[in-house]
This record gives C-alpha cells, structure tokens and sequence, in this order.
C-alpha cells in the first residue's frame, strides 16, 4: 500500500473519529463563546476576536482532515498501551496536586518533573528529583520574582526574602 492509497481492508478508525468530533466540538465552543464577546466599535475591524475565529478555524481542518483519514483507514494501526509509564506521569501529577499548597511550587513541580521522567525512562529518582527541584525552583524565581506572578510557596521558596 503506498502512502496516499487508502486502506479498503480496514474499517473506519473510531477512536479517530471521535477525536474529530471532538475537535469539532472544540471548535464549536470557541466560535460560540467567541460570538457572545462584547467589542468595542472601535476593535470592531480587528479586536480581540480574530484570533479566537482562527484558532475555530484551524482546529475544524484539523477535524476535517482527522475525520477523511480515518474514515479511510489511513492511520497506521496502534501499538499495545504501555500502562507502566502513563502510571508514572499520572503519579506524578496526583503527586503535585497533592504537594503543591503545603509543600510549594518548586517540590511539587520536581515531583512531576522526576516522576514524568522515569515514565519516558530516564534516570532513577534520586538523580532526577534533584534536577527537577533545580528547575521548579529558577522557574518559580523567574515567574515570582521576575513577572511578580504568584506561585504556591513553600518551605524552599521562603528562603528568599
């Protein structure tokens, strides 16, 4: 089969169809929530909607474009899931969520970090929660600090005047 031959032996891709659909509904969304935008006359031309109608615009290509080739059956067929990463990473976001109000940005941040790692199996944990913890923390820095955002503090983030 060459690679713009469609597939006459496969059915239609459901789960590809359902991520149209869901592109589509995504697009719906914004287009919806786009239109109930109040604009001043003077932005009437060009004003904060354009880019929303074209971020719409975009994703019902891409809708359009994901749906055709799965009613063809042009995408490759998918691999076995592999839960033991995905664990990982899902742990490592729990792990966050849960650190993040007592422990700060920085320590739950190097969780993720670390966890998300060793899911795409890289480095054991005591090599890379310490890399994470460095990271989280010039991040933290640069956004606290430097755009005087607000970020969860924690032990760490309290050594800084």
């Amino acid at each position: 089969m060459s690679l713009g031959e469609p597939n006459l032996s496969r059915r239609p891709d459901g789960a590809a169809l359902f991520i149209a659909l869901l592109l589509a509904a995504i697009a719906a969304v914004i287009i919806w929530q786009t239109s109930m935008m109040r604009v001043p006359p003077i932005q009437a031309r060009v004003g904060p909607q354009v880019f929303p109608y074209v971020i719409a615009g975009g994703l019902i290509l891409l809708a359009i474009g994901t749906a055709l080739s799965a009613w063809r059956g042009q995408f490759p067929a998918r691999e076995k899931d592999n839960y033991g990463p995905m664990l990982w990473i899902i742990g490592g976001l729990i792990g966050q969520m849960l650190l993040l109000g007592w422990a700060g940005f920085s320590i739950g941040t190097a969780v993720l970090f670390a966890f998300t790692a060793k899911g795409f199996g890289r480095g054991p944990l005591w090599q890379t929660l310490p890399i994470g913890l460095v990271l989280s923390f010039v991040i933290w820095f640069i956004f606290s600090r430097g755009l005087q955002l607000s970020l969860p503090m924690g032990p760490l983030e309290r050594l800084i005047p």
